[in-house]
């Protein structure tokens, strides 16, 4: 690091800690803490708009709240920046809730490569999810791409056997899009040795809640689909 962006640093540094210094943090430590059914407070910072991000851990990941210098109001819900859409909560809770991408037991996922496979995606999903249905049909827009589909028959579980199937079908891949896509069952017998269960403690010990989970290279994970011009953007700026 150059000394100016050090000292850069180090300034931005006292200015965050300045700011926080005119909180009374013991009382919004109190106040938050006795609205969370026994949950802890793990940090609180500056936040946007001159109010205080709280952070706190729930079973779906890290969440924030935000409040007062004092803790006389929270507020719930996201904040977005009006001149640029952006979505400032959401950006934050990428960061906190960023997983190592190497760290991922990718044995345990279907894999599937289109093009030179560059770009990479692991997910959590279920066949039997609509929205995980409509983005799959949106994966199928995207070359140069390795996905890892880590399966979660969560909606369903009666109808996990079909992904333990997947697992051991000849083509894994072919047998997880015919099912996802399409709803067609694989033929193979679910009998195999397959991951199912230990993809089901995975996304469990990693707070995962929503169908689709996405975590990109860079180890931010967005809940829910995206839109191609979106997952695009996220793929070229997250290469390994």
């Amino acid at each position: 690091m150059s000394r100016n962006l050090a000292l850069g640093a180090a300034a931005i540094l006292l200015l965050a800690g300045a700011a926080l210094a005119h909180a009374d943090e013991a009382q919004i430590r109190r106040v938050v803490e006795s609205k969370l059914h026994g949950q802890k407070i793990e940090g609180i910072r500056p936040g946007p708009l001159g109010l205080y991000e709280v952070r706190f851990r729930s079973a779906s990941g890290v969440q924030v709240v935000y409040t007062d210098a004092n803790a006389s109001y929270i507020f719930l819900g996201k904040i977005y920046e009006s001149s640029t859409d952006r979505n400032l909560t959401e950006e934050r809770l990428r960061k906190l809730n960023a997983i190592k991408f190497a760290s991922l037991p990718l044995d345990q996922a279907v894999k599937i490569q289109r093009g030179n496979g560059k770009r990479v995606l692991a997910m959590f999903s279920d066949p039997h999810c609509p929205y995980c249905k409509a983005f799959e049909k949106t994966l199928q827009q995207v070359d140069n791409v390795t996905i890892y589909v880590f399966m979660f028959p969560v909606i369903h579980p009666e109808l996990a056997d079909q992904s333990r199937a997947v697992w051991c079908s000849p083509d894994r891949s072919k047998a997880w899009l015919d099912l996802a896509l399409n709803g067609n069952p694989p033929q193979a017998s679910p009998s195999c040795a397959n991951p199912v269960e230990k993809n089901l403690e995975l996304g469990r010990r990693l707070g995962v809640s929503a169908t689709p989970t996405l975590i990109f290279a860079d180890g931010e994970r967005v809940s829910g689909l995206l839109q191609l011009a979106d997952l695009t953007e996220q793929l070229d700026k997250k290469k390994q």
